[in-house]
């Protein structure tokens, strides 16, 4: 069974090819987990999600979610702005060898009284480039440093 947080508001949901149900609320994005329960994924952890041939994909800091959906009605939509709404600052750096994406996101909340002054930020190494090479790491935390500055974030 689905538990929402207090305040949290559903915008879209979609039932599964397996019964189950995909619901995206004002704060997070709620899968099924396979089990009949719900992973949640906060849309400020969502690194990205694609919608293609009834699929929702869905890849967040804690892995990846695949759903096949019956009829998707507003959930791609829904999705989309959500993740978009969470961005205050997307930049890509070089590095040797390709480069990282930094970004800034900032948690919605289901209360209007919440703090909304921290930022979750994220880096996002282009693809072939191993994130766990401590040059490049050091490299981007670097950029990141001197974003923060920048912005003042």
């Amino acid at each position: 069974m689905l538990a929402l947080e207090r305040g949290e508001r559903v915008l879209a949901h979609a039932s599964t090819r397996g019964g189950a149900h995909v619901v995206a609320t004002g704060v997070a994005l709620h899968v099924p987990d396979g089990g009949g329960g719900f992973v949640r994924v906060p849309w400020e952890r969502v690194l990205g999600a694609t919608w293609s041939d009834s699929w929702l994909h869905v890849r967040g800091d804690d892995g990846e979610h695949h759903v096949r959906l019956d009829d998707a009605g507003s959930v791609p939509e829904v999705v989309q702005e959500r993740v978009t709404a969470t961005v205050v600052v997307s930049r890509h750096f070089a590095l040797p060898g390709g480069g990282v994406r930094i970004v800034g996101r900032r948690a919605p909340r289901s209360k209007p009284s919440a703090a909304r002054d921290e930022l979750l930020w994220t880096l996002v190494f282009d693809e072939g480039l191993d994130q766990d090479d401590p040059g490049l790491r050091a490299g981007a935390e670097q950029l990141l440093e001197a974003l923060r500055r920048q912005t003042g974030l």
